[in-house]
């Protein structure tokens, strides 16, 4: 029944957005608001709507094996993801999307490239050979523009990435070698990492920082060894963060709201889910209290009202809370808070979805049970 629920809520969030854009109709359908005016976020909303959703859904879309309802709403997706992508990349279509303008879009192709790692049999391999020349083209634009010297400098690698795992000649190692250099550079200790060089007291850790790095660094790590020694640390420091990020949650399901881009909900439990999917969490978090722990705050962020009339996401963290989103939220910022669903790329049979329920750490602290005192890494 956990898992139908989960299905039942990522499917809540995901459908509006593919649905509108294997229709080519997401730029009629789905509503911009921000603080920002329309003009300035309208440029970037429909990549970012669409890049978040697909890095949240990519591993489930992967999945082999379903079965039953589960099965079938699989391959529906799995045909709207594809349609999806050919109406982003396709010149000329009414939801053609920006990755040439800006900034933002070096963000959201990140998200959209992450997407594409973590599913490439189903989301690349099925790809239409027209479609993956012409998403080819839209991931070469981005480098027209330099990231800024923080986690996005991931965001350059992360397409590198891609381009590489595609099979393009002229991928570049120099992002992808700044971008893991720079942010083991910046590591402050007991399993965080600096937003460059400072440390700012919010889930960007988790959003991308760790996620991205780890997952650059195993895809290249075969094609070098300085990335190759750098892998096995990064999954250490990623595993350590995600046992944070699980005593975060509280006996209720509630979270610290810490730091910008909150209105990304529980998208800033992505680490903690990356860490169920790869199975790195630490010895002391179960697969089963992540799950039990995840469900808690799925439920209590979804007791609220966060979509509007046509089922697009609000901005906020509980229910419709506008002043919540910076400047440069808008409606497609909001859906990073697919993220929390990767597990569901995890079989039926894993222990995270098939072992009992278990408390997760702060329910059994503040139920009084036994309790070991924890060190820093």
């Amino acid at each position: 029944m956990t898992r139908k629920y989960w299905l039942q809520t990522m499917d809540r969030i995901a459908r509006p957005v593919l649905t509108a854009l294997s229709q080519d109709e997401l730029r009629a359908r789905m509503p911009v608001r921000s603080q920002s005016s329309r003009e300035d976020r309208e440029q970037f909303t429909y990549l970012e709507a669409f890049g978040r959703t697909m890095e949240g859904l990519a591993p489930w879309l992967e999945l082999e094996g379903l079965q039953g309802a589960e099965a079938a709403m699989q391959a529906q997706y799995r045909a709207l993801a594809l349609r999806a992508m050919h109406n982003a990349v396709t010149p000329g279509a009414k939801d053609e999307m920006n990755f040439s303008t800006g900034y933002q879009p070096i963000v959201d192709a990140a998200f959209l490239a992450h997407a594409l790692i973590r599913a490439p049999r189903r989301l690349w391999g099925d790809l239409p050979e027209a479609d993956r020349r012409q998403l080819i083209v839209k991931m070469k634009q981005t480098r027209t523009r330099k990231p800024c010297v923080s986690n996005w400098l991931l965001f350059s690698a992360m397409i590198e990435a891609f381009l590489y795992m595609a099979g393009e000649p002229d991928w570049d190692p120099m992002r992808i070698d700044l971008a893991v250099r720079m942010h083991f550079d910046w590591y402050k200790g007991d399993g965080f990492f600096g937003d460059g060089p400072e440390f700012h007291m919010d889930y960007y850790n988790s959003y991308v920082i760790q996620p991205m790095l780890i997952d650059v660094l195993r895809v290249m790590a075969p094609q070098d060894a300085d990335w190759a020694q750098m892998l096995p640390k990064a999954m250490r420091y990623g595993a350590h963060y995600a046992t944070f990020l699980e005593h975060m949650i509280m006996p209720d399901g509630s979270y610290p709201v810490l730091g910008r881009s909150s209105a990304y909900r529980f998208g800033c439990f992505q680490m903690l889910a990356q860490a169920a999917l790869q199975e790195m969490l630490e010895d002391e978090i179960s697969p089963a209290q992540v799950r039990c722990g995840l469900t808690a705050v799925i439920r209590r962020v979804m007791a609220f009202d966060n979509f509007d009339e046509n089922g697009w996401l609000e901005i906020g963290v509980c229910g419709r809370q506008p002043e919540m989103g910076e400047r440069y939220i808008s409606t497609g910022s909001l859906y990073l808070c697919m993220a929390v669903f990767l597990p569901l790329g995890l079989p039926q049979s894993h222990p995270f979805w098939a072992d009992g329920d278990r408390d997760w750490t702060m329910k059994r602290m503040w139920q009084g049970e036994p309790m070991r005192c924890e060190h820093a890494l």
